[in-house]
């Protein structure tokens, strides 16, 4: 399951960032995750509450949002398309597809208490 190695890098971050705040405790770590991304939310969430405890985010929750996988068309124009299948060919045209969004991973915030 590498989504272990998932939280134990978010879990870096956010430890360096509380370390930086004169070691405050996590309250809540804020991530956005593109669908495209390989990652299971759900074993996602298992690792980092199985991760957790006795560190400084025992008490943290985690929020995920997925972010959809978006493409545009190389021969229709920059207009965004939702991807419904994998086939990376645009439904109108028949072209090839450049993803723009969905294969994220980010911390976009760290809530300490200070």
């Amino acid at each position: 399951m590498h989504e272990m190695a998932i939280a134990q890098s978010v879990f870096d971050i956010a430890f360096a960032e509380a370390a930086r705040h004169s070691d405050a405790q996590i309250r809540k770590i804020k991530l956005s995750i593109g669908e495209f991304s390989g990652v299971v939310k759900e074993a996602l969430d298992f690792a980092f509450e199985a991760m957790k405890k006795d560190t400084p985010a025992a008490n943290a929750e985690i929020e995920i949002e997925i972010i959809r996988l978006t493409a545009s068309c190389q021969e229709c124009g920059p207009a965004e398309c939702r991807m419904n299948d994998l086939k990376f060919a645009c439904g109108g045209c028949g072209g090839p597809l450049t993803i723009k969004g969905g294969n994220e991973m980010k911390v976009d915030y760290i809530d300490l208490d200070d």
